[in-house]
């Protein structure tokens, strides 16, 4: 986990040892969030009045805080993923510096180095971009949006973190988020980098995903 040739809050790379896990193939979409929304009333996301004009239901929902991205995982059984769950499906075992390996990310890859916000247009429909998927099939673990994770972030945590199953810091004041977004270039989307937000934070760059247990043994 890490890289030695990334920003310093990569360093040190360091191995660490997850349980198995799932998580969700896509980013989570308008659609789906909509169904939220009406179940749960809660609070609607940043932007949400452009995603509800009508042809978004297929690209990630944008604007919602790390709590909103928390309720709505537990609402469908899920939980957010883990710091190190995110960046061991982005990078595998064997290091990855993108999703799909090392080749420098192209227009067919991800959607990323935009420079400004042209409403939901500006990003992608879930798994548009093919090539830039994971081996394992994990779509848009770089660009479109950042995702939230479960930790707090800490720019020095790598310096202490524990080997098992790594939950991040035990407080602080920022959520981690991994990925990069449509705004971000080349550096920025690499599958080490990291990045820490307020979780109050409702932003047109910013989404996420879920992942779950997996199952133990009696469960097969």
């Amino acid at each position: 986990m890490g890289s030695d040739l990334g920003q310093e809050d990569e360093q040190p790379v360091h191995r660490v040892s997850v349980t198995a896990f799932y998580l969700d193939v896509y980013e989570t979409t308008v659609s789906r969030y909509a169904e939220f929304l009406a179940s749960q009333k809660p609070d609607v996301p940043f932007k949400w009045n452009e995603a509800a004009a009508g042809g978004h239901e297929k690209r990630p929902v944008v604007g919602v805080n790390w709590y909103d991205a928390r309720d709505y995982c537990r609402w469908v059984g899920k939980r957010l993923p883990t710091e190190a769950e995110w960046e061991i499906a982005a990078r595998g075992t064997e290091g990855r510096i993108y999703p799909w390996g090392n080749a420098h990310p192209t227009r067919g890859h991800a959607n990323a180095g935009e420079t400004r916000w042209r409403g939901y247009n500006t990003l992608s429909d879930v798994g548009h971009f093919e090539p830039g998927k994971t081996p394992e099939g994990v779509h848009d673990l770089a660009g479109n949006l950042w995702e939230w994770v479960a930790d707090w972030y800490d720019p020095t945590y790598y310096q202490f973190s524990v080997r098992d199953n790594p939950k991040g810091p035990s407080a602080g004041p920022l959520r981690a988020l991994r990925g990069g977004a449509w705004n971000n270039d080349s550096k920025a989307i690499r599958s080490s980098n990291r990045a820490g937000y307020a979780p109050d934070a409702r932003r047109n760059d910013v989404g996420f995903r879920c992942a779950r247990d997996g199952q133990s043994p009696e469960d097969r």
